[in-house]
C-alpha cells in the first residue's frame, strides 16, 4: 500500500479542508508526523482507515463531523492510494446532518461512497475513471486488494492507536491468522492441505493395492497348491515390500513354472495317447486272433 494524498474536511478537529500531500512526505524516504497532543495526528490515521473501510479505528462515528465546521460544509475524506499495483481514489461522505436547500431546519445527509480508478488511454492520457458508487462493492474491493479486514488493518498498520500491542498479547491462531493474510500465504496453507489430503489419498489408495495383492496370492496358492516350485519366495502380509516388485517376480516364475509343467504335461499326453493306440491295435488283433 502506498498512500498518495489524503483530503479532509469538516473531520475531527479539521474544521475547513486541508490535503496531506504523502507522495511529498515521503520524497526522501521516512516521515515523521508528529504535533502537540490533541493537534489531530491521530485524525490523519483515522481518516486515511475510514476512506479506505468507510469507518475509523475503534468506535468513533459520532467523532467524524468537526464541531467547528460551519452548518453547510459537509464532512468527507477522498483518500488516493496505489493497492497491489492500482491507483484508486475513494471518496467518503459519512451520515451526518446537513441544512435543508431551503434554509429552514436540517436534513439527513445519507453516506456515500465513490470509488475511481486511474486509467490511461491509448493516447497515453490518463484519467480517472468511476469503478463503484457501492458500498459493498467498494468495501469488498479495497478489503481483496489489502488482504485485511478493518480490525487487522488497525492491529498491525495503525501504531498511533496502540492496537499492535493487542497483536502482540493475541493467541497464537489470531497471530497465525493475521500474518498469513497479512503476508498472503495462503498459497502455502493450501500447498499443505494439497499434500496432506493427497497424502491420505495415497495411503487409502496403497492399502488397497495391497488387499488387492493379498487376495491374488490367495487365489494362487489355492490354483496352484504345493506342485509348483520357484525361485522366488511368495509375498507375505508380514513384509509390505514383498508385494511390490518380489511379486512381480514371484508371480513371473509361477508363470514360466506352470508353463514348463503344462509342456510337461501335454508331451505325457501325447505318449499315453500313442501308448494308448498301440494298445488299441493290440486289442484289436487278439480280438481278431480269438474270432
Amino acid at each position: 500500500m502506498r498512500l498518495h494524498t489524503l483530503r479532509l474536511q469538516a473531520f475531527g478537529p479539521f474544521a475547513g479542508t486541508h490535503t496531506v500531500d504523502f507522495d511529498a512526505l515521503s520524497a526522501d524516504g521516512l516521515f515523521l508526523l508528529h504535533g502537540d497532543t490533541g493537534a489531530g495526528k491521530s485524525t490523519i490515521f483515522a481518516a486515511i482507515c475510514f476512506a479506505l473501510y468507510g469507518k475509523p479505528p475503534g468506535d468513533r462515528d459520532l467523532l467524524l463531523r468537526s464541531h467547528h465546521a460551519p452548518p453547510g460544509l459537509l464532512t468527507e475524506v477522498t483518500l488516493e492510494v496505489t493497492l497491489a499495483g492500482r491507483r484508486l481514489r475513494i471518496h467518503r461522505i459519512p451520515a451526518q446532518k446537513r441544512p435543508k436547500r431551503s434554509g429552514q431546519g436540517e436534513t439527513d445527509q445519507k453516506p456515500e461512497t465513490r470509488l475511481s480508478e486511474w486509467a490511461v488511454d491509448a493516447n497515453g492520457q490518463g484519467h480517472w475513471e468511476p469503478s463503484s458508487k457501492s458500498h459493498q462493492e467498494a468495501a469488498a474491493e479495497i478489503t481483496d486488494l489489502l488482504g485485511m479486514s478493518r480490525d487487522q488493518f488497525c492491529q498491525v498498520v495503525l501504531l498511533p492507536q496502540n492496537e499492535f500491542t493487542k497483536f502482540l498479547h493475541a493467541d497464537a491462531h489470531g497471530r497465525r491468522e493475521l500474518l498469513g493474510k497479512l503476508f498472503r500465504t495462503g498459497r502455502f496453507s493450501f500447498i499443505e492441505r494439497w499434500l496432506n489430503d493427497h497424502s491420505r489419498t495415497t495411503e487409502k489408495n496403497r492399502d488397497a493395492a495391497r488387499a488387492d495383492v493379498l487376495r491374488l496370492v490367495e487365489r494362487i496358492h489355492q490354483a496352484a497348491g504345493d506342485d509348483l516350485t520357484t525361485e522366488s519366495t511368495a509375498p507375505t502380509p508380514d513384509d509390505p515390500h514383498t508385494l511390490t516388485d518380489p511379486a512381480r517376480a514371484w508371480a513371473r516364475d509361477l508363470i514360466r513354472a506352470s508353463q514348463a509343467d503344462h509342456d510337461k504335461a501335454l508331451q505325457a499326453a501325447n505318449t499315453a495317447k500313442e501308448k494308448l493306440g498301440h494298445q488299441q491295435s493290440l486289442e484289436a488283433a487278439a480280438r481278431e486272433l480269438h474270432q
